[in-house]
């Protein structure tokens, strides 16, 4: 998860993208992207692998357009990036056991560490990626906050806020299981200040409910009727928030 957002400097069809992108319509702003040049076909392909993290679907789609981004790249970086986009998928059929890929995560985003050299722009996503992997399939906090702690450093240096937000939320999210609540109050909070800024609506809710649980009431009930809102808003996405808005006294399906 990378992306400026809007910014004055951007052009239309990036501006376009981007608002399709952040309510939750990756297939559409996919669609305005012809994969006629290795920038773009990556771009098309990272906006359908996120999809599936948000909707645990149209994983096919995502295959067919990092295949052809995989095709077109030829430089190192490019290389480098399509394989962070793979270990990425992996990781996200893996998460929702789709079929276990977590071998094929890690040996892609190693290729990928081995091709995008350390200060490049697309290290920081590749150190925030190895650390979700440290984190949900290898069960290593430690290892997890040191790479988190590197992609924030270089989310910072390279002025990326989204990836930003995601390194606040995920080191926050680290620090609420260790009891540290003032650290993941903040961590939280600065996650989705970022979001909001941005206009990221899709993630929004997400960090809604995230610092919901670090407040009390009545702050952490209104928090979480906003997500609930934002949620229904965007039709049920991401589907992995539903069983934690779920009204209480009510079953919901996990995902």
């Amino acid at each position: 998860m990378s992306g400026d957002g809007t910014t004055a400097e951007d052009d239309p069809l990036q501006t376009a993208v981007w608002r399709l992108r952040s309510r939750a319509c990756w297939v559409d702003a996919a669609a305005l992207l012809t994969p006629a040049t290795p920038r773009a076909a990556l771009q098309r392909a990272s906006l359908l692998v996120e999809r599936c993290l948000y909707t645990e679907a149209g994983w096919e789609d995502a295959e067919d357009a990092l295949r052809t981004a995989e095709a077109l790249a030829h430089t190192d970086d490019e290389r480098g990036a399509a394989a962070c986009e793979r270990g990425y998928l992996a990781y996200a059929a893996t998460l929702f056991q789709v079929r276990d890929r977590a071998d094929e995560a890690r040996a892609a985003l190693g290729r990928a560490a081995a091709l995008i050299a350390p200060g490049a722009p697309g290290r920081p996503l590749l150190d925030f990626r190895r650390g979700l992997i440290a984190e949900n399939l290898t069960r290593s906090p430690q290892a997890a906050r040191a790479a988190y702690r590197r992609a924030h450093a270089g989310a910072t240096a390279h002025a990326d806020p989204l990836l930003l937000s995601a390194t606040w939320r995920h080191l926050a999210g680290l620090a609420l299981r260790e009891g540290e609540l003032t650290e993941a109050r903040h961590g939280f909070a600065e996650s989705l200040r970022i979001r909001e800024e941005l206009g990221y609506l899709v993630g929004t809710a997400p960090a809604l409910v995230s610092l919901a649980d670090t407040e009390t009431e009545p702050e952490a009930s209104r928090l979480r009727e906003e997500a609930r809102r934002l949620f229904r808003l965007l039709g049920g996405v991401p589907t992995w928030l539903a069983h934690r808005l779920a009204p209480p006294g009510t079953d919901a399906a996990t995902a």
